[in-house]
């Protein structure tokens, strides 16, 4: 086996591999010794069949394998001794193709792109702002002001009250499209908040105004993407009675309102809602931290990219933009979408940073142990209620998927592993000014 350079330019290689037919000729009858045991044949008994006539019938289907395998080991054994690491998966052709026949030399041509080296990183010279919040007794009364008002009910409004916003409106109704009912279009003393945007849009505005017995006759069309399709664009006629209008209380801020959250009493109720406040508070704090911390690294270390990388990277990150600005669009076939130096930037700051970040925590040894992969997969999986069992074996069969919910689990352990090198000073911050360091990453 003979592996000659071709290229050494930059991170771009490329290499001949040339397998002899007496080295190919060999590992076929490597794999004829290793399957002789198990072979049978007519007027032979098990494993006793001769070598020459299993290399007459079997030594072409084996061919292809052994030929696959003396590259693989060339390709293992060369990336061993030179330390190169591919960026991707090297392309490999073979010269001649299918003019290629038994007897001849096989002559292989591999290209990759070559993982840069990446220059040592201080991580003390970095300076970070660690930013806290405590909850304020007017987060923690805002705050209950809302589970108040999420908890609130509703009461008969004066006889002869005309029905507003934020009004609970009881009504029948009859829906007809073309003068037909249609399925799910009936109901009797249906609740109805005014202004909750619940039904087809224009619905609730022609209520407005309405009065206990009065008949109101709501004219709408169902929006083109609606889900029924008999009804998507279609004009609809709903043929409404009005039978009471409420007027919205709001629940009383007390231990009955706590118990309903689940705490013994309103002390209770206001110290979790401080703790989650505050949790959250730490989560955008840290979201802050970070950014800074990979603003730092991105000036502090530069080193060559791979093409290949920044070029996949752009291309992912356009794909995925222009999905966010047709979001009515919930497959890929929409033809290509380009590029701009704007997507290639981006690309090259986040492969630089996850070239970076993978490898101080490969030099610190950082892993995801098996316990923290289970707790991602748990958390995943709560989005999915009643099929839990589901994805987590979809999970366990999809090693893709495992990689996604490895990666930021590995980001997060190797950013900790940085700031706790780092210089950090830790700063107590108001409400406001968190929300506005928070709404300055969003400028970015």
């Amino acid at each position: 086996m003979q592996v000659t350079e071709t290229l050494n330019e930059g991170l771009k290689r490329a290499y001949t591999i040339t397998l002899t037919a007496a080295e190919l000729d060999a590992k076929v009858m490597e794999k004829l010794v290793e399957a002789q045991p198990e072979i049978e044949m007519k007027g032979f008994r098990k494993g006793k069949v001769p070598m020459a006539m299993l290399k007459k019938q079997h030594a072409p289907r084996l061919m292809g394998d052994a030929m696959q395998d003396a590259i693989d080991g060339a390709m293992k054994g060369h990336f061993e001794a030179t330390g190169d690491r591919p960026a991707m998966q090297p392309d490999v052709k073979m010269q001649g193709g299918e003019s290629w026949a038994e007897g001849q030399d096989v002559v292989v041509e591999m290209t990759y792109e070559a993982l840069p080296p990446i220059p040592d990183f201080d991580s003390s010279k970095v300076k970070l702002d660690r930013l806290s919040v405590k909850a304020e007794d007017a987060a923690v009364g805002e705050a209950l002001k809302n589970l108040a008002t999420s908890s609130q009910s509703f009461e008969d409004r004066k006889k002869g009250s005309k029905a507003k916003d934020g009004d609970q409106i009881v009504i029948d109704f009859k829906g007809s499209v073309d003068g037909e009912l249609f399925d799910g279009g009936t109901a009797e003393d249906y609740p109805l908040v005014l202004g909750s945007n619940s039904f087809i849009p224009g619905f609730e505005g022609q209520l407005v105004g309405a009065k206990a017995g009065d008949e109101v006759t709501v004219n709408v069309d169902f929006p083109a993407e609606y889900g029924a399709k008999n009804l998507a664009g279609k004009a609809a006629v709903f043929a409404c009675t009005v039978k009471a209008v409420k007027g919205p209380k709001e629940a009383e801020i007390d231990d009955e309102l706590a118990k309903k959250y689940g705490a013994e009493d309103l002390a209770a109720l206001k110290g979790q809602i401080a703790e989650r406040l505050e949790t959250e508070y730490k989560g955008a704090a840290r979201a802050v931290m970070k950014r800074s911390l990979l603003d730092q690294l991105d000036a502090m270390v530069k080193f060559d990219l791979p093409a290949s990388l920044v070029d996949a990277e752009a291309a992912q990150i356009a794909h995925q933009l222009w999905h966010e600005e047709n979001p009515e669009v919930h497959d890929h076939n929409h033809g290509s979408v380009e590029t701009t130096e704007e997507h290639k930037t981006l690309a090259i700051r986040r492969v630089r940073l996850g070239l970076l970040l993978a490898e101080i925590g490969r030099k610190a040894e950082v892993t995801v142990t098996d316990a923290e992969m289970t707790q991602a997969v748990l958390a995943q999986a709560r989005q999915y209620p009643g099929q839990e069992r589901a994805y987590f074996d979809f999970v366990q069969k999809n090693p893709q998927m495992q990689q996604q919910l490895r990666a930021p689990i590995f980001e997060d352990k190797v950013v900790d592993f940085i700031v706790a090198g780092a210089e950090v000073t830790d700063k107590v911050v108001s409400k406001e000014n968190l929300q506005k360091a928070i709404e300055a990453l969003d400028e970015m």
